[in-house]
């Protein structure tokens, strides 16, 4: 007699679920991170603070004007250009560098995050410091100082993309430069070091019409004169471009270096960023 009997169905194979995807986790590392900045109340007051208190002090000293405009908005393209590159490469730069000798990146990298993720939760959140020093120095500017702002739209998109090319320059370069640093203390004079030569040479504090040639020539080479011109180019009222050294913004020009800039960023960083320190191995 032959068994009739039906044979227990075979229990369904389930993979193991899927790791969620890079975008994700970055957006989770997006918060983690900027809660965990956020936390840091003297970070956060020396970050804002600076640029602010710059624009406030030099209104004040400048009092009797700069020729034909008001002497807040004469220096706040410069000292935005100057926050914008604070909150990336200066602070990328240091952080990372932190996290790299403490022994954070290399628990982060044992882990099945995507390297990606980390990037991009970087990434959010400079630009999360950016917006908000922004805010703040244009509240201070037309508030407390009687700054017009630009009224068209032409002059937005261009403060957008040359804030946003800038930026993502700042913030590449500040991620590969903290590969330099073999320690905490050495990455601060690291960076802060070339940051506070460019702000003198690229016209932030002395206006770019009164250096010498030579030291233009050199802040041409840099980042940082790129995107104080292309602010000037958004923010200055019509005529303004005399003073510059060509006569004109030259914005293809602006878009170019602060383009080619970026490639060399992201270069070095494929180049020289590490997870470990040398002696981890």
């Amino acid at each position: 007699m032959s068994d009739t009997r039906t044979p227990p169905a075979a229990r369904p194979t389930t993979d193991a679920p899927a790791l969620p995807g890079a975008l994700r986790i970055g957006a989770a590392r997006a918060w983690l991170e900027t809660r965990e900045f956020f936390r840091e109340k003297e970070t956060v007051f020396f970050t804002f603070s600076l640029p602010a208190l710059i624009l406030v002090l030099f209104s004040l000293i400048f009092d009797g004007g700069t020729g034909d405009i008001n002497p807040t908005a004469f220096f706040l393209p410069g000292l935005i250009a100057m926050g914008l590159m604070s909150v990336s490469f200066q602070n990328l730069g240091i952080s990372i560098a932190y996290e790299r000798t403490s022994g954070v990146l290399r628990r982060l990298r044992g882990t099945p995050m995507p390297p990606a993720a980390y990037f991009i939760g970087k990434t959010f959140l400079v630009f999360v410091l950016a917006l908000g020093q922004l805010a703040l120095l244009f509240l201070i500017a037309t508030v407390f100082y009687g700054v017009t702002l630009p009224d068209d739209a032409a002059a937005w998109l261009t403060f957008a993309w040359v804030m946003v090319l800038g930026t993502i320059t700042c913030a590449l370069l500040g991620m590969a430069i903290s590969s330099v640093a073999r320690s905490v203390n050495s990455a601060s004079g690291i960076v802060v070091g070339p940051f506070l030569i460019l702000q003198f040479v690229s016209g932030i504090f002395v206006p770019i019409s009164e250096l010498p040639d030579w030291v233009v020539n050199v802040a041409s080479a840099f980042p940082l004169k790129w995107m104080a011109q292309g602010m000037r180019a958004a923010l200055y009222p019509d005529g303004m471009e005399a003073m510059e050294p060509s006569g004109a913004y030259d914005l293809p020009l602006v878009a170019g270096m602060l383009g080619l800039w970026c490639v060399v960023g992201f270069v070095l960083c494929l180049l020289t960023f590490r997870w470990k320190t040398a002696r981890d191995g």
